[in-house]
């Protein structure tokens, strides 16, 4: 529960952050990005269990994945962002 809250806390601040800084059209295209890290985090049994046909047709996902190593991408994918906006101020 608690990541549930501390990841949707920080997507939210990802989520406004990217209205103020390009309207709303950045805004759509950060939520979708969001929406996948918040999948990975929160579901992430769910989602490591699938197997099935990969994307666009390629091939088939034959084994399930740990939900601990999907949540775990999906919290390195999240964070990217302030890891990527860090480097920026600390690089000059």
């Amino acid at each position: 529960m608690i990541a549930r809250i501390i990841s949707g806390s920080v997507a939210m601040a990802y989520f406004f952050a990217a209205w103020y800084a390009g309207g709303p059209g950045l805004a759509v295209k950060v939520a979708g990005f969001l929406l996948f890290c918040l999948g990975c985090i929160w579901f992430s049994e769910e989602v490591g269990s699938y197997t099935g046909s990969g994307l666009f047709g390629r091939s088939a996902i034959t084994n399930s994945s740990p939900g601990c190593m999907v949540a775990a991408g999906g919290w390195m994918l999240l964070m990217l962002p302030a890891l990527q906006f860090l480097i920026a101020i600390f690089a000059d």
